[in-house]
């Protein structure tokens, strides 16, 4: 019996012989995979041959990581452009300096109503519509390989569905109509060419679309358009669902973040806010009044390496002169914070940012918008 070695992609030619002298190409991959991803965006600038394989074609050095077991937190953000209803995809380097990297787009072009949650590896698109045709597509993106992969169709056709990744499975509720038989169902993701299985849920407790949803102390939760659910796949049948905290619910304004048991949700005040199951109470993040901007567009929210991070669209406010100032004008600008979270005296929370940046997309139109944002390891 014999085995087949394998070794990670070869790097284009346009790297090939020029990273170290002296070393073989493999080699210096390796070499350069050892070091951590927050060196990066420095190492980017000591050759194009550098910045080729770090900005461009980092496949070589992501199965590197792999298999050396290496991973870093990254952001996965998704924008649509205003002209168009398909998704663009992205990675982001939550360290100042790092410039996006372009992500394949999905094979089936769905709309901003689909829905998003991630393994800490993968990420899957449920949903969407297409030419506003609601979709039943299971769409499974590898950021590692760059490559998406179509999964088992859905039951129902869904769109604005709460998703999240769980215990190894893929739980999907909502963006149907309640009184679908499919409106909950879970997927195995451990185990090949597993298909769709039904989880009963009460009727009354059911809503179409979900506009939040989050795992949060083992329970998924979702909100919707009145009140919200909570859904514990651990408990009885009969005690798995019920509905989600009238407190929490008011709270609750679209997209979150658990971090360190805290549910953190951005109001339309401009504040950041964290939810306390224990207490059922919430309290604004204290500290952040002077280190961030009062109003934040578009603000969304993610666990990045158990630091909050909020992310929200920007405007360029440099100078330029001429084409070059249109050229500029013409970028979307997102800007992010990461923010260190601490839990203080009588249930207060407070709040330092600790690195903000700017990143600048040049070839997305401007006025695109951010439809998806999440955190995962690569």
């Amino acid at each position: 019996m014999s085995t087949e070695l394998t070794s990670p992609p070869q790097p284009p030619e346009l790297i090939r012989g020029s990273l170290i002298p002296a070393l073989p190409d493999d080699l210096a991959v390796h070499c350069i995979a050892l070091l951590p991803r927050a060196a990066h965006p420095s190492l980017a600038l000591v050759s194009r041959a550098f910045h080729a394989l770090l900005c461009r074609h980092p496949e070589p050095l992501l199965a590197a990581r792999r298999a050396l077991r290496l991973s870093d937190a990254h952001i996965l953000l998704s924008l649509r452009p205003p002209s168009s209803a398909s998704l663009l995809f992205f990675l982001l380097l939550p360290h100042p300096g790092w410039p996006p990297l372009p992500l394949p787009s999905p094979p089936v072009p769905v709309s901003p109503s689909s829905s998003v949650a991630t393994d800490g590896r993968r990420l899957f698109l449920v949903g969407g519509s297409v030419a506003g045709v609601p979709s039943a597509s299971l769409q499974i993106l590898d950021p590692r390989a760059r490559s998406w992969s179509i999964g088992p169709r859905l039951s129902s056709t869904r769109e604005f569905a709460a998703a999240v990744a769980h215990s190894g499975v893929l739980f999907v509720a909502g963006g149907c109509v309640p009184s679908s038989p499919f409106w909950a169902e879970v997927l195995d993701l451990s185990t090949p060419n597993a298909k769709w299985k039904t989880v009963a849920s009460p009727v009354h407790l059911r809503e179409k679309w979900m506009h939040g949803c989050a795992l949060l102390a083992g329970k998924v939760l979702a909100v919707a358009d009145r009140g919200g659910l909570a859904y514990d796949p651990a408990a009885p049948h009969a005690e798995a669902w019920a509905p989600v905290s009238p407190v929490l619910d008011m709270g609750w304004k679209g997209r979150a973040a658990v971090v360190e048991g805290i549910l953190y949700s951005y109001d339309y005040l401009g504040q950041v806010k964290g939810y306390d199951p224990d207490t059922d109470s919430w309290s604004t993040v204290e500290g952040l009044e002077r280190e961030l901007p009062r109003f934040l567009c578009g603000a969304t929210l993610a666990n990045v390496g158990g630091l909050l991070y909020l992310i929200w669209e920007g405007k360029w406010k440099g100078k330029g002169k001429g084409k070059g100032k249109e050229e500029l004008r013409s970028m979307v600008v997102i800007e992010w914070a990461g923010i260190e979270v601490t839990r203080a005296e009588e249930g207060r929370i407070r709040g330092k940012v600790a690195s903000r940046d700017t990143v600048l997309f040049p070839d997305v139109p401007r006025g695109s918008t951010i439809t998806h944002c999440i955190a995962l390891d690569l």
